[in-house]
Parts: structure tokens; C-alpha cells; sequence
């Protein structure tokens, strides 16, 4: 059974940094695509960054220069690395799998995503 589980969320100042990980299980991560999403209340999931199989990463526009997503592969185990963090970065945040190819295609539609795990939050203040 395919577990992804997220840590790393928190509570920060803006102009802080956080690093969120998330932790696969029942599955080997690489070679695949994964990705990090957001969501605040009654908005859409948001796509922030994505790393396909071959090593490619995507980020959203809002993110580009201030997060960066990598992968330990021995540990099968994304992460996200965010700096200079703002308050409008406040959200949910969701690791996710995309298990049908290497590149990121799909990145960023969420409803083409395998599999989520529960969240972490992140919270910025001004």
C-alpha cells in the first residue's frame, strides 16, 4: 500500500525558512514523478513544485528563486526547501505521486495525481 507522509510544517516570520519532507512507503519514489501542492480554505490545490524521474523540477511562478524541491532516493524521501517565505506562502501543503511517467506532464493538475498524503501546514506571518 502506497503511504506518503509530510512533516516539516510550522509556524515561521516572513523572510523565514522551512524545509517540508515526505516520506513514501509501499512503493520506490524514484523514477517517478512527485510533486508539492497547497491549498487554503476555498481555494484549489495549487501547484508548487514538481521533480519528474529524469531529474527535471517545475515551479510555479510565485515560487521560482525562493523554494527548491529535491529527492533522497536512498531514503525515498521529496523534500521541499523554502526560503525567503511570505505570507501569502500560508497553506496547506501535499506531496503527491504521479505514478504513470518519469516527466511531469500532468504537474500541475492535481486530479492527475496517484497519490497524497495528509498535509502539513505552514503558516507565515507579516
Amino acid at each position: 500500500q502506497v503511504q506518503l507522509v509530510e512533516s516539516g510544517g510550522g509556524s515561521v516570520q516572513a523572510g523565514g525558512s522551512l524545509r517540508l519532507s515526505c516520506a513514501a512507503s509501499g512503493y520506490t519514489s524514484s523514477g517517478d514523478c512527485m510533486a508539492w501542492f497547497r491549498q487554503t480554505p476555498g481555494k484549489e490545490r495549487e501547484g508548487v513544485a514538481a521533480l519528474g524521474g529524469l531529474g527535471r523540477t517545475t515551479y510555479a511562478d510565485s515560487v521560482k528563486g525562493r523554494f527548491t524541491v529535491s529527492t533522497d532516493n536512498a531514503k525515498n524521501t521529496l523534500y521541499l526547501e523554502m526560503n525567503s517565505l511570505k505570507p501569502e506562502d500560508t497553506a496547506m501543503y501535499y506531496c503527491a505521486a504521479y505514478l504513470h511517467s518519469a516527466l511531469c506532464n500532468a504537474f500541475p493538475h492535481s486530479d492527475a495525481f496517484d497519490y497524497w498524503g495528509q498535509g502539513t501546514q505552514v503558516t507565515v506571518s507579516s
